[in-house]
Order: structure tokens, then sequence, then C-alpha cells
């Protein structure tokens, strides 16, 4: 019953442009925190971007500020990432995932250990 599926991901040249979504099944997401995290290859899992459940508070990765922003449609229970200016270190799988707790985002929001459930993931690549 519960269900994140992430779409949006693509190829797209350095200085594009791509806007992600996670839309949920199974539950609200205006009852949680939302975070994105992206894997490139041989990395580390890295947060992004954080949303808390209300929308009112939200955070970024230091390399993504500026470019990224997030935010939240409740009506359609779907959370975007709308990525700006992309170049080729911003190529990794991105997911979303469920806070276990809400009010983070403000704070120490990043860890991966936080998250509960996760969508499958969605590949970006940026390359000319």
């Amino acid at each position: 019953q519960l269900q994140l599926v992430e779409s949006g991901g693509g190829l797209v040249q350095p200085g594009g442009s791509l806007r992600l979504s996670c839309a949920a099944s199974g539950f609200n997401l205006n009852y949680y925190d939302i975070g994105w995290f992206r894997q490139a290859p041989g990395k580390e899992r890295e947060g992004v971007s954080c949303i808390s459940a209300s929308g009112r508070s939200t955070n970024y990765v230091d390399s993504v500020k500026g470019r990224f922003a997030i935010s939240k449609d409740d009506a359609k229970n779907t959370v975007y990432l709308q990525m700006n200016n992309l170049s080729a270190e911003d190529t990794a799988v991105y997911y979303c995932a469920v806070n276990y707790q809400i009010n983070t985002c403000g704070g120490i929001w990043y860890r991966r250990s936080s998250y509960a459930f996760w969508g499958q993931g969605t590949q970006v690549t940026v390359s000319s």
C-alpha cells in the first residue's frame, strides 16, 4: 500500500534544468518531512534537500543552494525538486524518502538513517 515513485529524470545538457517528482500513495506526504537524496557512482548517498511536513521549512546541501528548489503540492500528494543550472557533478540517481520524525528540516536532516521509507530512484545524467 505504501509507495513512493520518483520520476522526471533523464539526460540533460550542462546548464539545463529538470524537475523531479516524488508521488506518494498509501499515506499523506503532508504528515512527514521529506528528503531528496542522490547517489553518484562510487560515492555515498548524499542528502540534497528537505521539506518539512508543513512545507514551511526547507534546507539544501551547500552545493545546490541557489540552483535547486524543493516544493510540494499536497493536493497531488507530490514533492518536487526543481534543478537548474545543472552540471556533470549533479549526475546521480535521485531518491525521495520519508523521515522518521517531523520538524527536522531546520536542523540535522541529511542523515540516511533518519529516513524510514525510500522510493526506487530516478536517474539524472548531465552530459554534453
